[in-house]
C-alpha cells in the first residue's frame, strides 16, 4: 500500500489524460463545421485567385463567445498561402477529414519518438504516452483543423538531433518551424547567442529561404497584407486560450504591460545566453519558453512544443503539476468567458499561469546551479551539443 501511494503522484498526469481523452475524443471528430481549417482553405483559395489571402472570405471562421466575437482569418506567414492551396484540391469537408487523420498519424510518431527517448520502463512509457495523448493542445488542434502537429514533430526531431550533436540538421527543422511560426525565432536566436552557431545559422537560412518563396510567387504585396492583419489583431490577445503574457495582461486589465514585460524577458534571456553560454538543450528550453511567454499570441497548441522541456525533469513534483495543468481541456477554459473579470484572469488564465510557473521553475533551477558552481569554486564548461 505504501509503495502504491508513493507511485500515485507519478500516475496523476496519466489519469488526468484518460479523463481528458474520454471527453475530448467525441468533440474532436470532424463534423459539419470547418472552423480554422475553413479559414486556411479560404486563404489558399483567395491566393490562387489573386485575392487577399488575409481577408474575410465565405469560409473564414467566425468566433463568438459571451464577451468575445471576432473573425479568425489565416494569421500564418505568406508561405502558408501557397501551402493551403493543397487543402482545396478536394471538397473542404473531405480535406478536413484527411488532414485530421494525417495529424493523428504524425502525432503518434511524435509520441513514439518521445517515449523511446524518455521512457525508462513500461510504466513510465505508458504514463508519458497517455499524458501526451491527453494534452489540451493536441485535442484542440484536431478540433479546429489546425496545422501544429507537423511543426511539433519537426521541433521534437530537432531537439533529439541537438542532443546528438547534429546541429545543421536540427537547425533546418527549427528553420521550418520559424518560417510558419515566426515567434519561435527566439529559439535559434538564443542558440546563436549561446555559441551554437551552426544550428542557429542553419535555422536562419532555412527560414529566410522558405519566406522568400512567397515574394517570388506573389511579390511584396502579400507581406504588406499579412503585416496589416497582424498589426490590427491586438484584440485577439484576450482570448482565453492565448497563453502568452499579452493574453494574461489583457485579462488583468493592464494590456500596456505586455510589451515591456515581453521585452524584458527577451532581453534577460539574451543576456543570460550570451554570458552563461549554456549547452544547446538548455538554450533551447529557454528559447521555447520565452517564445511562448513573449509572443503576442501563443495558443494552447504551442504548449505541445514544451513536451521535451517537461520530460527532462519529469521526476519533479512541480513539473508534474505543470504537465497536469496542460491537460485541462479547452472547453473548461472557454467556459469562463462571460464570467467576472477576476475569474477570467484566474482560472480562465490557467494556461498562462502554467507557463509563468514553468518559467519560474527554470529560472530557479538556473540560479540554484549557479550558486552550486560558485560554492564549489568551479566554473563548469558548457556542453557542446549542437555546436557542430
Amino acid at each position: 500500500m505504501v509503495r502504491f501511494l508513493r507511485a500515485l503522484p507519478g500516475w496523476v498526469p496519466a489519469l488526468l489524460a484518460l479523463w481528458a481523452i474520454w471527453g475530448e475524443l467525441p468533440r474532436s471528430l470532424p463534423g459539419a463545421e470547418l472552423l480554422d481549417f475553413g479559414s486556411f482553405v479560404a486563404s489558399g483559395r483567395a491566393a490562387a485567385e489573386g485575392l487577399n489571402p488575409y481577408g474575410i472570405h465565405p469560409l473564414t471562421f467566425h468566433v463568438s463567445f459571451p464577451g468575445f466575437e471576432a473573425w479568425n482569418p489565416n494569421l500564418n506567414p505568406p508561405v502558408s498561402a501557397i501551402l493551403f492551396q493543397a487543402f482545396d484540391w478536394t471538397e473542404p469537408a473531405r480535406a478536413f477529414r484527411i488532414w485530421w487523420g494525417l495529424s493523428v498519424v504524425l502525432y503518434a510518431v511524435a509520441v513514439l519518438l518521445v517515449v523511446a527517448r524518455y521512457g525508462r520502463s513500461l510504466g513510465s512509457s505508458l504514463v508519458i504516452a497517455l499524458w501526451m495523448l491527453g494534452l489540451a493542445g493536441f485535442w484542440d488542434t484536431l478540433v479546429l483543423g489546425q496545422i501544429y502537429i507537423p511543426l511539433v514533430l519537426a521541433g521534437i526531431v530537432a531537439w533529439l538531433l541537438l542532443e546528438r550533436g547534429h546541429g545543421v540538421a536540427a537547425g533546418i527543422l527549427i528553420g521550418l518551424v520559424v518560417a510558419m511560426k515566426p515567434n519561435f525565432a527566439v529559439w535559434p536566436a538564443l542558440l546563436f547567442l549561446a555559441g551554437h552557431r551552426r544550428p542557429a545559422l542553419a535555422a536562419g537560412a532555412t527560414a529566410a529561404l522558405v519566406s522568400a518563396v512567397p515574394l517570388a510567387v506573389y511579390g511584396p504585396e502579400i507581406y504588406r497584407q499579412w503585416l496589416t492583419l497582424v498589426a490590427s489583431d491586438g484584440d485577439r490577445a484576450a482570448f482565453l486560450t492565448n497563453a502568452s503574457l499579452a493574453g494574461l495582461a489583457a485579462r488583468l486589465g493592464v494590456p500596456g504591460l505586455a510589451l515591456p514585460l515581453s521585452a524584458a524577458i527577451l532581453a534577460g534571456a539574451a543576456l543570460w545566453a550570451w554570458r552563461r553560454r549554456p549547452d544547446a538543450i538548455r538554450a533551447s528550453e529557454f528559447g521555447i519558453v520565452c517564445a511562448l511567454l513573449a509572443s503576442p499570441l501563443a495558443w494552447i497548441h504551442y504548449t505541445l512544443f514544451l513536451v521535451p522541456v517537461l520530460l527532462r525533469r519529469w521526476d519533479r513534483l512541480a513539473i508534474r503539476a505543470v504537465a497536469g495543468f496542460l491537460v485541462i481541456p479547452v472547453p473548461f477554459i472557454i467556459h469562463q468567458f462571460g464570467k467576472a473579470a477576476w475569474i477570467q484572469a484566474g482560472i480562465g488564465s490557467l494556461y498562462n499561469w502554467t507557463l509563468v510557473l514553468l518559467a519560474v521553475l527554470l529560472v530557479a533551477e538556473e540560479l540554484a546551479g549557479t550558486r552550486r558552481g560558485a560554492a564549489s569554486g568551479a566554473t563548469p564548461a558548457p556542453a557542446v551539443a549542437g555546436r557542430g
